[in-house]
């Protein structure tokens, strides 16, 4: 690990966090920080602009550096030995270390005591039950230092006196710490195409101009006075030019909820009206069918208003859902690209169950992306595993690729169990081959001898004796002496078979000189060629074999 001389808060400080990944930032980045979502550490991280901190996190952050500062003796005191506080970077991967043993083989991390670390901080409690962005951060911590493991304490202090604290032993987990590198290599692919998206301030519904207050007014003489046409005209330009119809945004949504409610209202102010008009009255038949008029015209617009906004925020929702199919889709097909055929599998990504519960577009986004990257990342570690397994299948198998037509299957095995695979299903063939090869040979052979034998037993048309050579032909030195066996007696056809066609048949050069030594002399010679009998053929065939054997048995003794 090398280590930097740098003041938290210092510009060195915020320049050295700007060009490394940072395990304060890696919650943000897998997605499960509860101060910070990935959209904004992406964002900070394009612009190098970071929001202003407000008073009340600066004062959160206050009280986390004196907890810390007052903690670390306690701390010094569990593990016996001296802890300094230090930032160390391992590549582009950086920590903070509220403490660090000079061996560098222990780290301290402090937090502030909370109802959640309460909940599963006990006497006998383990690291791998803490929150996730606790984890999270000691294991990139252990990652860039080489520790072996973290001293996690959370405490609680009034001024400087000790209410309560504390502590558990955090250890490596490889599992996690693969997801990590893994995500801060999608993290740095994001960064590199991210595109800021506009910064809108928070939704704020706008007020929402009330309907003129409805009144009916009646007379002992049944004269109605009422203000309907006032409230007629108001309700038609409210539903004509400000209802809104087509919400696309958080602002949209909200406005259009108030703006539900005021028709709610209005419909509620029709009904008094009609109870106060009736009280006062028997019958007012006019008015009354002019406030049923009204109230219609309110209640379809507001039913249609609710319908539109709940049909408006589903269709945003499947949008939302659907880019986030789209951009893994995209992302797959990148890695096929690779790859150089299909061989991803499908990578399941809960979208919808991602953004269950969620009200507001902004979190819908967040909710998908965030699902959108651990997919992604489950998909890209598949890839590497794939291309680990296909590079393994050229260095092995080159020359068997016919063994291997479930290539596409095979790959998605862990790379050591393709690698058991591979060669076991070469020595399979190869054992396979060999025995083939064996029988073959053993077949021709054994058909050899049966058609030397069916040869051996025909009559013969003419009786020749074999005589025996008044000398001993000189061997050639690459021949072994055999005895002779006698041959077939000589047909009654004259010899046709030439040297040169029993050495095209074949496939090398036969002299005369060798046939002699195998016991065979021509029958006739026409000019310069020797003649043989057809049915010398394949006694040669056999003593050939048997001369290979020989030598091949006087090489191995």
């Amino acid at each position: 690990m090398k280590t930097h001389e740098l003041t938290q808060g210092s510009p060195a400080w915020h320049a050295h966090r700007a060009t490394h990944f940072n395990a304060s930032d890696a919650p943000a980045m897998m997605g499960v920080s509860i101060y910070k979502t990935r959209t904004q550490l992406l964002h900070e991280l394009h612009t190098g602009y970071a929001p202003d901190v407000d008073a009340a996190t600066q004062r959160r952050f206050d009280d986390g550096h004196r907890f810390e500062a007052l903690a670390r003796p306690l701390a010094e005191e569990f593990i016996g030995q001296s802890l300094y506080p230090v930032t160390g970077s391992e590549g582009k991967f950086s920590a903070s270390f509220d403490g660090l043993t000079m061996g560098e083989d222990i780290a301290f991390e402090h937090k502030t005591l909370n109802d959640e670390l309460r909940a599963v901080m006990n006497d006998d409690c383990l690291g791998h039950v803490l929150p996730g962005q606790y984890q999270i951060q000691m294991e990139q911590q252990l990652m860039v230092s080489g520790a072996d493991r973290v001293l996690f304490m959370a405490s609680k202090w009034n001024g400087d006196e000790l209410i309560e604290e504390r502590h558990c032993w955090y250890t490596a987990n490889p599992t996690l710490r693969a997801e990590i590198v893994a995500g801060w290599a999608q993290f740095d692919a994001d960064l590199a195409a991210y595109v800021p998206a506009e910064v809108l301030p928070a939704t704020v519904a706008a007020a929402v101009t009330a309907l003129p207050a409805v009144s009916v007014q009646v007379t002992g003489s049944i004269a109605v006075r009422d203000n309907f046409s006032a409230f007629e005209t108001a309700l038609r330009d409210f539903i004509d030019n400000r209802l809104i119809r087509e919400p696309k945004t958080d602002q949209d949504f909200a406005d259009l909820d108030l703006q539900i409610k005021a028709l709610k209202n209005a419909e509620a102010a029709l009904d008094a009206a009609e109870a106060q008009m009736l009280a006062q009255v028997d019958t007012v038949d006019a008015a009354k069918r002019m406030k049923d008029m009204l109230k219609k015209l309110t209640t379809d617009n507001r039913l249609m208003a609710e319908k539109l906004l709940a049909a408006k925020k589903e269709q945003i929702r499947g949008e939302i859902v659907a880019d986030g199919i789209a951009a893994l889709r995209e992302h797959i097909a990148g890695l096929n690209t690779r790859l150089g055929k299909p061989y991803m599998p499908t990578v399941a990504a809960d979208f919808a169950g991602a953004i269950k519960n969620k009200r507001t577009v902004d979190s819908l986004r967040e909710s998908v992306n965030n699902e959108l990257t651990r997919a992604k990342i489950e998909s890209s570690a598949i890839a590497d595993k794939i291309q680990i397994n296909l590079t393994t299948l050229r260095e092995l198998a080159s020359e068997q690729a016919f063994l291997f037509a479930d290539t596409a299957q095979i790959v998605l095995k862990a790379p050591d169990d393709l690698t058991m695979l591979v060669k076991s299903r070469i020595a399979d063939h190869k054992a396979i081959e060999e025995k083939r090869i064996a029988d073959d040979r053993e077949r021709i052979r054994q058909e050899e001898l049966d058609r030397i034998a069916v040869e051996a037993a025909k009559p013969a048309e003419t009786a020749e004796p074999v005589v025996a050579p008044t000398s001993t032909p000189v061997a050639a030195a690459n021949v072994v002496p055999m005895r002779t066996s006698p041959r077939p007696a000589a047909p009654s056809t004259p010899p046709t078979l030439k040297l040169g066609q029993i050495s095209d048949r074949l496939g090398f050069a036969l002299t005369g000189d060798f046939l002699k030594n195998l016991g065979f002399e021509p029958a006739a010679t026409d000019k310069s060629s020797k003649l043989f009998h057809e049915a010398d053929f394949p006694l040669i065939c056999m003593r050939l074999v048997s001369h290979i054997q020989n030598v091949q048995a006087k090489q191995a003794a």
